[in-house]
């Protein structure tokens, strides 16, 4: 094919390349756009969660489908003795730490594990732990159910330094309280007199990053096809040469 003084020629090998990896990102482009839909979803099924009636938990399990995302509440005493906290959490730009503590559920052996919210590090030092204003007696908690598996929670695999811990490993801390827990985490919202922090973001499931993934291997797919085209086009001279060798 010619145009003017330039001749359009495509080589088999670099065409099968081309095609293959052109074909390869508009594959991974797509993909991205499927997990983008996906987390969408599952974005919207929060929202729905949240306009939901309350969801109360007995001594039966509960199953974590059912509840995820929703307003739960639960009746029953903190544990004393049994606070974790989670390290590098930071607020407005201060660091500080999740407490984290079980909650026996009134009237049952079962528990269930509580975020009761944000402390900040006292006066910027780590070996010192806040000291966290006990609930005592028989309250009725209001929270958020929330995976025990959320990337939320994990931010290294270092061990647990007694209370201070790196990030929430639920089933190593099941096997450290070795009592009956609920298969969720309740994120607190009903204010109980601790003076902790309980203001929770809105989830991000992600979805613009796989948008952006997205784009980027679209972009990559036009720019296979542009050096597929810029590389087999030739000059008159440049052909005549190849096929007088």
């Amino acid at each position: 094919m010619r145009f003017g003084k330039f001749v359009f020629r495509p080589g088999i090998w670099p065409t099968l390349a081309g095609l293959f990896f052109f074909g390869l990102t508009l594959w991974l482009g797509n993909w991205q756009l499927s997990r983008a839909e996906y987390k969408r979803e599952l974005q919207s099924r929060y929202d729905r969660m949240q306009q939901d009636g309350v969801v109360r938990i007995g001594s039966d399990v509960i199953s974590k489908e059912d509840v995820l995302y929703r307003t739960v509440e639960v009746q029953g005493s903190f544990v004393p003795g049994q606070d974790i906290f989670i390290d590098n959490r930071v607020y407005r730009t201060f660091a500080g730490y999740h407490v984290f503590s079980p909650f026996l559920i009134a009237g049952t052996s079962q528990h269930v594990l509580v975020n009761r919210g944000w402390v900040e590090v006292v006066n910027g030092q780590r070996d010192i732990l806040p000291i966290v204003k006990p609930v005592y007696g028989t309250i009725v908690l209001r929270g958020i159910a929330v995976d025990t598996k959320s990337r939320y929670f994990e931010f290294g695999s270092a061990e647990p330094l007694g209370k201070l811990w790196q990030n929430l490993n639920f089933e190593k801390y099941k096997q450290t309280f070795g009592k009956s827990l609920q298969p969720i985490l309740i994120e607190q919202t009903s204010d109980t007199g601790d003076g902790l922090v309980r203001d929770w973001p809105r989830p991000d499931v992600g979805v613009g990053t796989h948008v952006s993934y997205a784009i980027q291997w679209f972009g990559l797919a036009s720019t296979i096809v542009v050096l597929w085209l810029v590389m087999n086009i030739k000059t008159e001279k440049s052909v005549e040469e190849n096929e007088s060798r």
